[in-house]
């Protein structure tokens, strides 16, 4: 008897590609998590941040917001998992729903600043001449500041609030980035395919993004892992010192920043649980970015 496939399986092979395709992932993830284990530890940090920051509301037992002055400085105890603060908020649903803030804050500073570094660098590196040579001497300047101090620049120009936080944290990161980028482009220019875009008569602006930029995504890529755990902490150090997220908005920062100093005797879980997950979440970051880095580069896969 002759079994009829159904139409276009012949052609497309879908029928025996989606095991074999499910399979490899599978090896795949089995050979990252043999090979990397401290990487694996470090997603699974990760993986808990975006849990608790998509899924805050479900999983924080009371509103963030909520000021009790009847349970002030309360010990960690089974109603308030990891006590309260001087203003009697539930420390646990604080750091819940600040799990949100840092996502919102470190994702979207690191993706704007690389991403706007990541083109910039590319096409300095695409032009040269005299464009690079200003271009180079543009990020010479920013980066003989340390991030911290440019940010403060930028919040104390254009003020406190997310936005601006995210705004103030982003330019700092884009000659880091465009730096690093544009090291791995000048090689990319080189190349005998870059030559023929031109000869064809492509544009600048459709070599660049698409001839170049995809193939210096690896070090790129390792830059972003790098770039969240730094915005983390920029917007931790920002908030502690008052020019970051304002009150009410829960974010670990500011839960340090709120006379935690002051109750290290008496109350010292208002300061050590936001401090654990401040350096919980870079830790976990940086793994997952070494380990990336790894996987990424042949030379150290091949070890």
């Amino acid at each position: 008897m002759t079994v009829i496939a159904p139409a276009g399986a012949a052609r497309t092979g879908l029928i025996d590609d989606e095991p074999e395709l499910k399979r490899s992932l599978f090896r795949s993830v089995l050979n990252f998590v043999r090979r990397q284990p401290l990487g694996t530890f470090g997603l699974a940090i990760v993986i808990v941040m975006f849990g608790a920051g998509l899924f805050a509301e479900w999983i924080a037992p009371f509103d963030p917001e909520e000021i009790d002055f009847s349970a002030m400085m309360q010990a960690p105890s089974w109603v308030h998992l990891l006590g309260t603060d001087q203003l009697g908020r539930d420390i646990f649903s604080r750091l819940v729903f600040g799990a949100r803030t840092e996502l919102i804050v470190g994702f979207s500073a690191a993706f704007a600043g690389g991403a706007i570094g990541l083109v910039l660098g590319v096409s300095s590196a695409y032009f040269g001449g005299w464009f690079d040579l200003i271009f180079q001497r543009v990020l010479d300047v920013l980066m003989a500041f340390p991030l911290i101090i440019l940010a403060l620049a930028v919040v104390s120009v254009f003020g406190t609030g997310v936005q601006n936080v995210i705004l103030a944290i982003t330019i700092p990161l884009i000659p880091r980035c465009g730096r690093v980028v544009r090291a791995s482009a000048l090689a990319v220019r080189e190349v005998a395919y870059v030559d023929a875009a031109r000869a064809l008569g492509f544009g600048h602006t459709r070599i660049v993004l698409r001839h170049m930029v995809p193939n210096v995504i690896a070090p790129f890529l390792i830059l972003l892992s790098a770039f969240v755990g730094q915005a983390i902490l920029a917007e931790a150090s920002l908030s502690y010192l008052g020019l970051g997220v304002q009150e009410p908005v829960p974010a670990w920062g500011l839960m340090l920043q709120g006379g935690a100093e002051e109750y290290a005797t008496t109350a010292p879980w208002i300061a050590i649980f936001p401090g654990l997950a401040i350096m919980l979440a870079v830790l976990g970051i940086s793994l997952f970015g070494d380990a990336l880095r790894d996987a990424i580069d042949p030379k150290l896969r091949d070890r």
